[in-house]
């Protein structure tokens, strides 16, 4: 594998581990495992049949806990401390062949890439489930897991073209986090007067009224 191709396996196994965790490792393991791809030795172990068994399971109960309005923002949130560590070192075991520098590199790297797509993913469904009816739920659960799919493939096969798929991608987090995060803001402060608390609302978020709790 040469460079290109192993700096897009590991940033692609972070990007999608911060997704959907369980649908990379499976993905990885099985196309590791049919011989599809040449996994690095670090990474050989996701091919193991126990390994492939667990993250099938684990997608199966994503898949329905993810597309329930509500269980999905705590399953996001459990998943905090799982997908992010587990980002970094899908990432660094990736390189890890090329010396403790590069490993050390890719484990900050993946797991701020992880970091990144995990807290779109998740602060996106907060707003998305301020919406009474569950359609767009599901619709981005699917786009969500079709995503991985697509993106591990493309890192796979074009890496070149991941890598600039990711450049664009980061920078769109960049300018959404915040607003996001402004969005996010807004829905505590109604569900505090929900409750009673009498703190000063935040400035609407104009930009994700779409998305954002409706009046």
């Amino acid at each position: 594998m040469d460079a290109i191709s192993t700096i897009a396996l590991s940033m692609g196994a972070a990007w999608a581990s911060g997704i959907n965790l369980y649908a990379a490792v499976f993905m990885l393991g099985y196309m590791g495992a049919t011989g599809n791809i040449q996994l690095p030795p670090d990474l050989i172990f996701l091919t193991d049949p126990l390994v492939l068994a667990a993250a099938g399971f684990m997608y199966c109960v994503e898949f329905f806990a993810d597309k329930t309005p509500g269980v999905d923002t705590g399953w996001d949130a459990i998943h905090t401390f799982i997908r992010i560590p587990a980002g970094a070192l899908l990432a660094a075991g990736a390189v890890a062949e090329v010396g403790p520098a590069a490993e050390l590199a890719a484990l900050l790297i993946g797991g701020g890439l992880a970091a990144g797509t995990h807290a779109t993913k998740a602060g996106s469904r907060v707003l998305i489930n301020t919406s009474p009816e569950p359609f767009t739920n599901w619709t981005a659960s699917v786009a969500e897991d079709l995503a991985v799919i697509g993106g591990l493939w493309t890192a796979l096969n074009y890496p070149w073209a991941f890598l600039a798929g990711l450049i664009l991608f980061i920078l769109l987090m960049a300018w959404l986090l915040p607003k996001i995060w402004r969005g996010i803001k807004w829905v505590f402060y109604k569900l505090g007067r929900l409750f009673g608390s009498k703190r000063e609302a935040p400035p609407p978020p104009p930009r994700l009224r779409l998305f954002g709790p409706r009046e």
